[in-house]
């Protein structure tokens, strides 16, 4: 299933971005009303096409919306719709239609914190030793893995990786997002943002512990440092990387319109 969401990438990326179903242009389907997940970029996609939309906790619930007939359509990520609609996958009767935006992830870390210099760091170590690209390959998103630069760590004077390191502990703020962040079997967290994260942690000789959060306050619990870190497939959007210290880009995605199959 992971390896699905590769191939609708790869696809989508190569189509470009199209008119949107129930865009101002289209005319036709302007009463259709949108799911997203408050505070994301698909928020910002159906603002910026002039959509009526709910907003709601998460992009998993935005879906939910669309399944149950509460909601006409869903703008989701990319990546997420290769994971969780179509034949196989937690949604088999919906499909995604038209690409509105292509964007890049990055990680997100307290505005001056040294943090997002160590995780370019270790980005550029494990993408230059394979270790990056195989975990990509474990959840199907090697497609859409940007190329790491080797990159040197800056420590602050007051440094967050030393505060981290005291505590021994990197709290990473997320949301139930397959194949970024999610729950196997055994509850334990998994993804390719997950992993990562642990990766980090590793390295910074603490333990990982993830925590899910409001994504529409994630700005809040990083400046309160209830979290340390947001890692869950984050647009670097305007927004984002005036409110946080981001690291390189690591990830391409787009928002996807998603609707019931015919």
């Amino acid at each position: 299933m992971k390896k699905k969401a590769a191939l609708i990438l790869t696809a989508a990326l190569a189509v470009g971005s199209l008119t949107a179903c129930g865009s101002k242009e289209t005319g036709g389907e302007s009463a259709m009303v949108y799911a997203v997940e408050a505070g994301s970029a698909g928020e910002a996609a159906a603002e910026e096409n002039g959509f009526s939309y709910n907003s709601v906790a998460s992009q998993a619930d935005a879906l939910m919306e669309v399944a149950s007939g509460t909601s006409d359509a869903a703008i989701i990520d990319l990546l997420m719709a290769g994971a969780m609609i179509g034949e196989g996958t937690s949604y088999p009767d919906l499909t995604y239609t038209d690409q509105l935006t292509t964007e890049e992830y990055g990680v997100g870390c307290r505005k001056g914190s040294d943090l997002a210099s160590y995780i370019n760091s270790v980005f550029g170590e494990a993408y230059a030793d394979g270790t990056m690209l195989q975990i990509a390959e474990q959840y199907g998103v090697q497609e859409s893995l940007l190329e790491q630069s080797a990159s040197e760590y800056t420590p602050a004077e007051e440094s967050d990786v030393a505060y981290i390191q005291e505590k021994g502990t990197l709290i990473v703020g997320i949301t139930d997002f397959e194949p970024m962040d999610y729950k196997d079997e055994s509850g334990n967290w998994i993804g390719f943002d997950a992993d990562m994260a642990r990766l980090v942690a590793e390295k910074l000789g603490v333990e990982a512990q993830f925590v899910e959060i409001d994504w529409d306050n994630k700005i809040m619990e990083l400046d309160s440092q209830n979290i340390d870190v947001v890692w869950n497939g984050m647009t670097l959007t305007e927004e984002v990387t005036s409110a946080m210290e981001c690291t390189n880009a690591y990830c391409n995605n787009a928002q996807v319109v998603v609707v019931p199959a015919e």
